[in-house]
C-alpha cells in the first residue's frame, strides 16, 4: 500500500549542537494530526570506508568510542568537508585513520541511522588498490589497524567490539556487490 506523504503544517527549530532538533505539525492522509521531532544533520553528511587490502581482506581501525566508553573495532569514518565530494573525503579519511590512500574509490550506496527521527546519511565508500600516505588528522591518539577477512564476517560479527551498524551492514553489502562483480 503506498501512502501520500503528511502535510507539514509548520516547523520549529531548536539548536542542539552539531544537530538542529525540529518539531514537526504534521496531518497524515486519514486526518491525524500529531507532532514529530527529528534531528537534522549540520553539514555536508559522512562516509564509511571500507578499505580493502587484497580482494579478502578487509582494514578496519580500533578507536576509542566515547559513547560506549570502550575500544570499538569498526570502519574508516568521517565527515565530509565544505567542497569535497564522498569520494573526496573517503579518501582524505582512510590516509588521516589508517595511513593509506586509494586509487579505487566508489560510493556503493548511502545508508541511514535511525530515518524515523534522524536526517543523517552515511555514503559507503568502497575503497581499493591502496598505497602508503599519511595525513595528520583530528585522533588523539594513532590507530590500531586490524586486517580482517571477509570470508570470516560470519565470526566478525560475533565480537562483542565490533557492534557499530554501520561497519556491520557495510561490510555485508561491499562482500555480496564484490561477489557480484566476480
Amino acid at each position: 500500500m503506498s501512502h501520500r506523504l503528511p502535510i507539514i503544517h509548520g516547523i520549529t527549530e531548536h539548536d542542539a549542537g552539531p544537530y538542529r532538533l525540529e518539531r514537526l505539525d504534521l496531518e497524515f492522509s486519514n486526518g491525524e494530526r500529531r507532532q514529530f521531532e527529528r534531528l537534522h544533520a549540520r553539514g555536508h553528511g559522512a562516509v564509511a570506508v571500507v578499505p580493502m587490502l587484497d580482494a579478502d581482506t578487509v582494514l578496519l581501525v580500533r578507536e576509542y568510542a566515547a559513547g560506549v566508553h570502550r575500544y570499538e573495532l569498526g570502519l574508516v569514518k568521517g565527515r565530509i568537508d565544505a567542497g569535497e565530494t564522498p569520494e573526496q573525503a573517503a579518501n582524505r579519511e582512510l590516509m588521516e585513520e589508517a595511513g593509506y590512500g586509494a586509487r579505487d574509490v566508489r560510493v556503493l550506496r548511502t545508508l541511514t541511522l535511525a530515518p524515523t527521527y534522524m536526517s543523517h546519511r552515511t555514503h559507503l565508500v568502497l575503497a581499493r588498490e591502496l598505497y602508503p600516505q599519511r595525513l595528520p588528522g583530528d585522533e588523539p591518539e594513532p590507530l590500531e589497524l586490524v586486517p580482517c577477512k571477509l570470508a570470516e564476517l560470519d565470526r566478525l560479527i560475533l565480537r562483542e567490539e565490533f557492534s557499530e551498524g554501520r561497519s556491520i551492514a557495510a561490510l555485508f553489502i561491499v562482500r555480496e556487490w564484490l561477489k557480484q562483480q566476480r
